[in-house]
């Protein structure tokens, strides 16, 4: 904890922003679990830091949609039920759709820009494949989506849908018990690549449909599964 104090006293931004990002990081890595609810005073204490900036942070992360106010009880980390999925992933397809004519449309030098990012990207995904590194994976599949949507140089569209990838990375890992091969993630990601690079409108859209679609399904019933009788553990 004392490094955890240190980063917080040497990093330049507000101490408000450093404890929302340390927050954001543990929810969606599962170490703060949906449904939990925060506690002010051990939080406050773990990070050294007095209750107002705590609480200006907690606010960021109300409005980002990933806590919740309960009146009377308090703060909660929020619990993504299947129809949370359903219109995250709409929501994320409808975005990622529109990034998609909008970069095209910028022209070939917008193009080769984000093509040589998300290779980069998508070469380091077949890497931790072949290391079986799940949750790496489930990392860079986030940053492709996020790279591709941030190169059609809309700013409101990048920041709507960076609070759909904070909700996305808190469930993704799920995947992991769906997807029968890691390859598999990867080769949709080169496709909607290769589509990209084709200028192929029609077919990008499709790929994009295609993936965001056979996630939110997969993801679905991942949490059905574990929300079943029989698929909880006691």
């Amino acid at each position: 904890m004392a490094a955890t104090k240190r980063r917080f006293a040497l990093e330049g931004r507000p101490t408000a922003q450093l404890i929302a990002d340390h927050l954001r990081e543990q929810i969606v890595r599962g170490t703060i679990r949906p449904g939990q609810q925060i506690n002010e005073s051990l939080v406050a204490s773990q990070l050294n830091t007095s209750r107002g900036p705590l609480r200006e942070a907690l606010q960021r992360l109300c409005q980002e949609g990933i806590l919740i106010y309960r009146r009377n009880y308090g703060v909660f980390v929020l619990k993504i039920e299947p129809e949370d999925l359903r219109e995250i992933y709409s929501a994320r397809e409808t975005i990622e759709s529109a990034a998609a004519c909008i970069l095209l449309d910028r022209g070939p030098g917008s193009v080769l820009h984000a093509i040589e990012i998300l290779k980069k990207i998508v070469g380091g995904m077949a890497k931790h494949a072949a290391d079986s590194n799940w949750e790496a994976i489930a990392g860079l599949d986030m940053q492709f989506h996020s790279s591709f949507v941030a190169a059609a140089g809309n700013s409101r569209l990048d920041r709507i849908y960076t609070s759909l990838a904070t909700e996305s990375r808190m469930c993704i890992l799920n995947l992991e018990v769906s997807y029968p091969k890691m390859e598999v993630l990867v080769e949709e990601h080169q496709n909607i690549l290769d589509l990209l690079e084709a200028g192929d409108r029609e077919g990008l859209l499709a790929s994009i449909r295609r993936h965001i679609q056979k996630a939110a399904e997969h993801l679905i019933a991942a949490q059905e599964r574990q929300d079943s009788p029989l698929g909880r553990t006691s």
